[in-house]
């Protein structure tokens, strides 16, 4: 190819034939065999060897560089290089640095939709059930992505929070407080994964507490319909006179003074007969803290009795299984057994509050051995942190006042047998 020094000028770029066409301050146009017109700058970087950086095609059609445009880059770029900067190094850590910036700018613009299902599918398997899984979906669905869902997580300020809150904070205090809490935790999760900086606007301590009155303020809590503490051993005489899985789970609940769905889903490999102990695991309890139960006399009668229904079923997982196999006995099964008694005045859950106010007004017991028997959670942490131990000896006793106290009726009817002959419980 034929090379020149000359000056360009606009019609020259037009009509120059193939070969490369030098204009000052390392500018030259390439025009190639097939036509095509190019615009290369050529330069000697500091201690380098010579380089070439195309600057686009040559010409003055739409997309194309003129040749006034090319000099003014090409002045540039001799600059650059007179200045000890190697230009094509300094391209590359541009384009770099765009595409870091459009990948900051699209991690930003992430919405909260996005951002909290992404949230559910990494926590799914940390929820306890299908339905509390099915709750964080619709609560998300209903009430926080309508408001914020489109919005970029690191946009949400706390207008738009308390713009979810305020319509159903006193109608629905429950619910407002669970939605509070799970915006919370997806703007947490953002902000662990860097795509949102600063304080959580759903923070409720110190932030949305100045804001919102407190729930114990919006409505009274609802309690669990009880059955009065005196009632409770007439009542147990009459249940032990009731046939069926059913009541023989409703015996076992009361005398334990377990949650409903703890003592439903109670499985033989969880029961030491030996010690007298029954094992609730970690996984299905309310505080995710392992549980040691005694077992009074007067339960392992229970347990007895549902020894039967495991041979009669060849069922061997659940104490009280339920009609479906492999399945536990059903909330409503027992619930159904206080309506053939005539006492769907009260719950099931209820009878840990008959526990609760019997140990009260009858019994000495310090109220922590109480609330260590009823599986409550210490809510002070530094009372927590001193109490390590779970009270186990001393829930003994306890209990054991509680089975008695629970037989202290005259049976009217008995359809269980007695173990050993006795009911004793000491």
């Amino acid at each position: 190819m034929a090379r020149t020094t000359t000056a360009l000028t606009a019609a020259a770029v037009k009509t120059a034939k193939p070969g490369r066409y030098g204009d000052g301050n390392g500018l030259y146009l390439l025009v190639r065999p097939n036509g095509g017109k190019f615009w290369l700058f050529r330069y000697t970087p500091q201690g380098g060897k010579m380089r070439e950086m195309g600057l686009g095609r040559a010409g003055y059609a739409d997309g194309e560089v003129p040749l006034a445009d090319a000099r003014e880059q090409a002045g540039e770029l001799f600059r650059q290089v007179r200045a000890g900067i190697d230009p094509l190094n300094a391209r590359v850590v541009a384009i770099k640095a765009k595409k870091a910036a459009a990948q900051i700018a699209a991690i930003k613009a992430k919405t909260f939709r996005e951002v909290a299902d992404t949230f559910m599918d990494a926590h799914e398997g940390g929820l306890s059930n299908a339905k509390h899984k099915m709750q964080w979906r619709n609560t998300m669905s209903t009430y926080a992505y309508p408001v914020i869902g489109d919005i970029p997580v690191a946009e949400i300020e706390i207008g738009e929070v308390l713009a979810i809150l305020e319509p159903i904070w006193r109608v629905k205090p429950e619910t407002a407080t669970r939605v509070r809490g799970r915006i919370e935790s997806v703007i947490d999760y953002a902000r662990t994964l860097g795509w949102r900086t600063g304080d959580n606007p759903a923070r409720w301590r110190g932030h949305l507490s100045n804001a919102l009155p407190k729930r114990s303020k919006v409505a009274p809590v609802k309690h669990h319909p009880a059955m009065p503490w005196n009632e409770i051993g007439d009542f147990m005489a009459l249940l032990r006179a009731q046939s069926g899985v059913a009541a023989v789970a409703l015996q076992f609940t009361v005398l334990t003074a377990a949650r409903t769905g703890e003592a439903l889903g109670a499985k033989w490999s969880e029961v030491d007969l030996a010690t007298k102990v029954w094992t609730v695991p970690a996984s299905r309890t309310k505080a995710k803290k392992e549980h040691r139960v005694p077992l009074t006399g007067s339960v392992l009668h229970t347990l007895e009795a549902a020894q039967g229904v495991r041979i009669k079923s060849g069922q061997d997982v659940y104490i009280f299984p339920g009609a479906t196999a492999g399945r536990p006995l059903s909330e409503m099964a027992m619930a159904m057994v206080l309506r053939r008694m005539k006492r769907g005045d009260v719950t099931v859950h209820g009878f840990r509050s008959s526990f609760s106010d019997w140990a009260a007004e009858r019994t000495n017991y310090p109220r922590h051995v109480v609330e260590a028997a009823l599986a409550h959670t210490i809510e002070s942490k530094v009372e927590a942190a001193y109490r390590r131990g779970d009270l186990f000896q001393k829930r003994v006793q306890l209990m054991r006042a509680w089975a008695t106290y629970c037989e202290t009726s005259a049976p009217v009817a008995n359809n269980v047998r007695h173990l050993h002959g006795s009911r004793s419980d000491g």
